[in-house]
């Protein structure tokens, strides 16, 4: 004869077990799922500036911030198994000091049942653009991403990068401190 507590063990087993079991379903539903969508980012002003890096006593590097549109249809990265978005918004480019060089700009959460279609005009760069010396001025080669990281209910956290990339040159001159602030 068992006890009460080995019968409630064996119950509780039972359902851990199943439990997994269903989670591993979710998981499998979906794990296979194209979650990439056509994403359009144009940049419409770039404004560079040189300013006093206050880590380093003397030194100077680059600021810059971007004007930017943004829209992208994200409806169909929802399914039953995502629970949210977090986008964000990456410039990456290379200079003489960095071979790859990854800053972030601008990032949001999507929420299920949220607006699923992100439309920005006009936005700025939420976070400021610095390089660690002079790269960004005269760079011709910097490109703006759209990436997100779906968070599901369950399964693995993939990270994926939008469909659509606009690459840009930067000005080869530093503006004023006056029109720099002006837009900040």
């Amino acid at each position: 004869m068992e006890s009460i507590w080995s019968r409630a063990s064996a119950i509780v087993h039972f359902f851990l077990v199943a439990m997994a079991a269903v989670t591993l379903g979710c998981f499998l539903t979906t794990a296979f799922k194209d979650e990439s969508v056509p994403v359009d980012v144009r940049v419409s002003k770039v404004l560079l500036r040189r300013v006093d890096d206050l880590t380093e006593p003397g030194r100077r590097r680059d600021l810059a911030s971007v004007t930017f549109d943004l829209s992208a249809d994200l409806q169909p990265m929802f399914d039953w198994n995502v629970k949210q978005l977090f986008l964000y918004l990456t410039a990456e480019y290379a200079t003489k000091r960095n071979a790859l060089n990854q800053v972030v700009l601008w990032d949001d959460i999507v929420l299920r049942g949220e607006d699923e279609r992100v439309q920005l005009r006009g936005a700025k760069s939420k976070y400021f653009f610095f390089d660690d010396g002079d790269g960004l001025l005269g760079n011709h080669n910097i490109t703006l991403t759209l990436s997100w990281n779906v968070v599901p209910n369950a399964g693995g956290l993939p990270l994926v990068a939008g469909g659509g990339r606009v690459t840009l040159p930067f000005p080869e001159h530093y503006e004023t401190a006056q029109k720099y602030e002006m837009l900040l």
